[in-house]
Formats: structure tokens, C-alpha cells, sequence
């Protein structure tokens, strides 16, 4: 009984260091698929002009403005979310093989000054597409935010309140 549990005991480590081997061996310049680009990334995609349009009663011409802003945007924006992605994928590979503080600090740099070329370009968006709007639309909109926010905070209030409560503390 005992030979056989322990038969089975080395075929799995086998199983086990034969797949933890092939994977460390396996080509590291193919580097994984970039995950896939959604058009929703500056938080306002072709389905959300949609929605906004029926909520706000967007006119066409409206519509066709906004369409314009956003295309304008999305090119200029397109590259700077890919190199994002290669910083994303060049930090991963660092973090499960060869740790390089200095390596890994330059590429966290890069991705910090990309990022607030991103918000840049996304607060740029949203101010003109924003000037699109008129005076009533723009109120309508504000009051739609201020709802979101409320079930935001809502719902982040009954997750730490559905929390299991902290351990109690060592008095020693």
C-alpha cells in the first residue's frame, strides 16, 4: 500500500517539475497577446455616446459633433493606450521573473507621465464634448452624475457593511 502512495507521490512531482520546466524554458521574446482594446477606455464609447444621447435628447447635429470630438481624440489617444499596455506587460514579466528595482522604477515613471497624458487628453474630451451640451442638457447631466455618485457610495457603503469583522487585536 505504502510503495503504491508513494509511486503515485513521485509521478506527480514528476507531472509537476516536467510542466514547471517546460514553462520556464518556453521563448521569452513572445511576449502574451496584448489584452483586447476596448473603444469604451476613456469612459465614453460608442454605446455610452448612445445612451448619453437618448437621456440628454441630443439633437443630430449634436451627435455628429460628438462623434467628431471623440474620433479626434481616440487617434491621438490610441498610441499612448498601447504603450500603456507594453509598460503593463514589461512590469508582469518583472514581477514573476528577474526583479530589477531600477528597471522596474524608470518603467513606473514612464507609465505616471503617460497616465497623466491620459487624463489630460480624457478631461480634454469630456470638456468639449461637455460645451456641446446646452445650458439644460448641461444641468440634466450634472443631476444624472449626482445619481451615479449617490449609488456609488451607496453601494461601497453596504459592501463594508456585508464585511465579516476584523479579528480582534492581541492584547499580549
Amino acid at each position: 500500500m505504502k510503495s503504491i502512495r508513494s509511486r503515485l507521490l513521485v509521478a506527480g512531482l514528476a507531472v509537476l517539475m516536467g510542466t514547471a520546466i517546460s514553462k520556464s524554458q518556453t521563448s521569452s521574446d513572445t511576449a502574451p497577446p496584448p489584452p483586447p482594446m476596448h473603444r469604451h477606455e476613456m469612459g465614453m464609447g460608442p454605446h455610452m455616446l448612445k445612451f448619453m444621447a437618448a437621456k440628454l435628447n441630443l439633437t443630430d447635429t449634436q451627435q455628429e459633433q460628438a462623434k467628431a470630438i471623440m474620433q479626434k481624440e481616440m487617434t491621438s489617444m490610441k498610441p499612448m493606450m498601447q504603450q500603456s499596455r507594453q509598460i503593463e506587460q514589461q512590469l508582469h514579466q518583472y514581477a514573476e521573473g528577474n526583479y530589477d528595482e531600477a528597471k522596474v522604477r524608470t518603467l513606473a515613471t514612464q507609465k505616471a507621465q503617460l497616465e497623466v497624458e491620459m487624463t489630460v487628453h480624457k478631461t480634454r474630451l469630456h470638456s468639449e464634448l461637455y460645451q456641446l451640451l446646452t445650458p439644460d442638457q448641461q444641468a440634466k447631466l450634472k443631476e444624472m452624475e449626482a445619481t451615479h455618485q449617490a449609488r456609488m457610495h451607496q453601494r461601497m457603503r453596504n459592501r463594508t457593511q456585508d464585511a465579516p469583522p476584523a479579528p480582534p487585536a492581541d492584547s499580549n
